[in-house]
Order: C-alpha cells, then sequence, then structure tokens
C-alpha cells in the first residue's frame, strides 16, 4: 500500500532540496481553492528546516509528499501551525492528518506552554484540529502580533479582514490551550522561563 511507503517526520537539513518545490505546490493550491495565503518565500522554508520547526513526508525513495512548520508569535504566547500542504498526487491518502499530528507533536515538545492556533477556511482541517483539542475562537483570542497579521496580506480576503478591523474573516480561528489539557503551572513557569532567556 503507498501510504506505508511515506515516512512523516521532522525535516533535516537534507530536506532543503524540496523548499521551492514546497512553496510552488503552496502558490499553486492558494490559486486552485481561491482563497488561502498564496507562496511563502523558499527562504522561509529553508529557514524553518535549519531551525528544527519543520515537518516533512517523504516517500521511502524521497519524492516529496507533504510539508507543514511552526511560527512563534507574542514573545512565544503563541505558536502557529503554518504552511500544511499536501502534493496533490498524495492527497486523500491521510497524509494531511499524519502531518498535522506530527507538527502538533513538535509544536507541544518545542514550546510546551504555548497556546497553539490555527487558522483555517478548510472544513478538513477544522476536523483535524478538532481531534486535536483545538476550539473554535474569535480572533480576539490569538495572537495580536502585527507581523502575524501581515502575513494575510497574500490572502485574496485580506480586504475583508481589514475591514472588519482584523476581529472576523472567512477563516475560522481554533485555539488549542494547554492549560485545559492539564500541563501543570510548574512546567509553563519552567517553559517561559526557557523561552525568554
Amino acid at each position: 500500500m503507498e501510504q506505508d511507503r511515506i515516512i512523516v517526520r521532522k525535516a533535516t537539513l537534507s530536506d532543503i532540496q524540496y523548499a521551492a518545490t514546497i512553496t510552488d505546490e503552496m502558490e499553486a493550491s492558494a490559486k486552485a481553492r481561491g482563497t488561502g495565503i498564496g507562496k511563502r518565500p523558499v527562504s522561509t522554508i529553508i529557514d524553518k528546516i535549519r531551525q528544527g520547526k519543520a515537518v516533512i513526508a517523504v516517500t521511502a525513495d524521497k519524492v516529496w509528499v507533504g510539508f507543514s512548520y511552526i511560527e512563534i508569535w507574542g514573545h512565544g504566547e503563541y505558536v502557529s501551525n503554518s504552511g500544511l500542504i499536501v502534493n496533490p498526487s498524495f492527497r486523500n491518502m491521510g497524509v494531511a492528518s499524519r502531518i498535522k499530528k506530527r507538527i502538533f507533536r513538535l509544536s507541544r515538545e518545542l514550546y510546551p506552554a504555548a497556546k497553539v492556533f490555527s487558522i483555517t477556511s478548510g472544513l478538513a482541517i477544522m476536523k483535524m484540529n478538532t481531534k486535536l483539542g483545538f476550539e473554535p475562537v474569535t480572533f480576539s483570542e490569538i495572537t495580536k502580533d502585527e507581523q502575524f497579521w501581515a502575513g494575510c496580506k497574500g490572502c485574496v480576503n485580506y480586504d475583508i479582514l481589514q475591514k472588519k478591523e482584523f476581529k472576523h474573516c472567512i477563516c475560522t480561528a481554533m485555539l488549542y490551550t494547554p492549560q485545559e489539557h492539564g500541563i501543570s503551572q510548574a512546567v509553563k513557569s519552567t517553559a517561559a522561563q526557557l523561552l525568554l532567556s
């Protein structure tokens, strides 16, 4: 079975070779959907791989299958799982779900006290997020970081977001709050100190 040959793992430096392919597919997929954020710079993908903040899916014979990465916001108070993309040849095989679970796990490993958020207009991502413990929230409950919202400028719906003063859009915001899922205050305090050091 083809999906048995797909490996989902933390990206390594050798995966930089896929960066241009990943950004090209992000742009093509956004255009095909008619919504969503378009192409990221290749340098962004390379930086995330180098920083250990990316997950990749490849076949056993090294064909690129999918990708996602982590962004940090609000001085570590928030983490977003971003750029989830799957090669069209491997869609509808459960790959997106496997990548989503792995990038979420990596987020929790690297930033255990951070709130994890996701903004999407896709029902499939909403369902994946719900299974992981995310809940729908208003935009006021996620990061206020201006750089995050600047990243939405490439979206065809940016004018709606601006008109609504960054409080509403076509996308749904979803939030995972570790405190609601049993993280202890001691772990939160230690993690916060590590982020500030």
